[in-house]
């Protein structure tokens, strides 16, 4: 079940990643500037944003089965759609479609952990399906770029548009959902929304995503772009060496659920445990600056990828912590709802990037990334409460601001 939810990842970040991939490409055929092509990535953040507040209510709604099937139809079409862009409006406009789809991943992998994994395991398993976002983010510059220097960049999108179709089938074929105990299936489906918006973990966690997830959408979608004009890579250098960052990304996923399991193990609370595990994540992650200072390509790029494996560990245990608060019934509506906070962030981050690339340079762009996931960790620690005491299928009493 948790290899389906990590190809669906997978097959997400293949088809976000074909843009900024064959990025050098289209800037230059659109004649986009570094504040254009942002507002190309805005238009994928807005509508990933709006959605992400409802993609996890209709999967709620809707199940784990026909949710997830429903929203990877969805993007694979509209990716698909990229071929047929003819200038910047066009694809601006396909890529706020794409964002409506893309929403529904991780509030329905979320939820695939839910209710199937316990507690002491959601953090390992968040790890590994959300590994899927690295592996596609290595898999994407070889393949894309193949595709695009020998049959042009509009087949790139056919190609990784097609492989959505191909894990529907499989979705459909294999995914169930788990037997329930007689307590779980004696709850009510749904858990109020109105209960969900005044819990204290809900809003303190959808501020501190505000000022994590923006770091790797920054590196999903300016990292190629940084190594082409600050670096000096070519398309074939691209394809080459572009995708190392995510490979470690990837370990670090694992790594993650890892160490929030060590340090339960050790005798701590799901409360510190978790925390603790973000907070080395985010230490890790001021790699950012270093990164942008040095003059070697490859230390760049080794510091670029200590960083990116700090959020995917952090992003691991991050995870999991709807799932140590809420019933399984609630847990992608709670995703969705708090990953609003990772869309306006990332709104905002990608805007203000372009904006001090085209009048600076890189520096302050890799300076900010590298800093703001410890505000992250303060929120976590300063104003989201303690994740014990509701984290049983029976919970009906969360914690609310007062």
């Amino acid at each position: 079940m948790i290899a389906l939810a990590f190809f669906a990842t997978l097959i997400n970040y293949l088809d976000r990643q074909a843009l900024s991939v064959a990025a050098p490409v289209l800037r230059l055929q659109f004649h986009l500037s570094n504040e254009g092509y942002a507002r190309i990535l805005f238009a994928f953040m807005l509508a990933y944003t709006i959605m992400n507040g409802v993609s996890g209510l209709v999967i709620d709604r809707l199940g784990t089965r026909t949710g997830y099937a429903l929203f990877v139809a969805w993007w694979s079409l509209c990716a698909m759609l990229h071929a047929f862009a003819r200038g910047a409006l066009s694809l601006g406009i396909f890529r706020f479609l794409l964002g409506i789809g893309e929403s529904g991943n991780w509030p329905a992998a979320v939820k695939v952990v839910a209710e199937w994994f316990p507690i002491e395991e959601r953090s390992i398993a968040s790890g590994i399906f959300n590994s899927g976002s690295s592996a596609g983010a290595i898999l994407a510059p070889p393949i894309i770029v193949f595709i695009l220097l020998k049959w042009g960049w509009r087949s790139t999108f056919v190609a990784v548009g097609c492989l959505g179709f191909v894990w529907l089938a499989a979705w459909l074929r294999w995914y169930r959902v788990p037997v329930r105990t007689t307590q779980e299936v004696a709850l009510p489906p749904n858990v109020p929304v109105w209960q969900v918006l005044r819990s204290r973990f809900v809003w303190s966690f959808t501020l501190s995503k505000i000022f994590m997830d923006p770091v790797w959408y920054f590196y999903t979608f300016w990292f190629p772009e940084y190594l082409h004009h600050s670096r000096h890579f070519d398309m074939a250098s691209i394809g080459r060496y572009a995708w190392i960052p995510f490979f470690v990304a990837g370990l670090g996923s694992a790594g993650g659920g890892f160490i929030a399991k060590g340090l339960l193990n050790f005798g701590m609370s799901v409360t510190a445990a978790r925390k603790s595990a973000v907070t080395i994540a985010a230490l890790m992650m001021t790699m950012a600056i270093p990164a942008v200072l040095t003059e070697s390509s490859a230390l760049s790029i080794a510091f670029v990828s200590i960083a990116m494996a700090g959020y995917t560990a952090a992003l691991a245990n991050m995870l999991a912590m709807p799932a140590d608060v809420f019933p399984a019934e609630a847990v992608a509506s709670v995703y969705g709802i708090a990953s609003m906070g990772s869309g306006f962030g990332g709104m905002i981050f990608m805007l203000l990037t372009g904006w001090l690339v085209d009048r600076y340079s890189y520096v302050p762009v890799f300076l900010l990334f590298g800093l703001i996931p410890l505000v992250c960790a303060f929120v976590l620690w300063t104003l989201m409460g303690p994740l014990e005491g509701h984290s049983h299928p029976g919970a009906q009493t969360f914690q609310t601001q007062g």
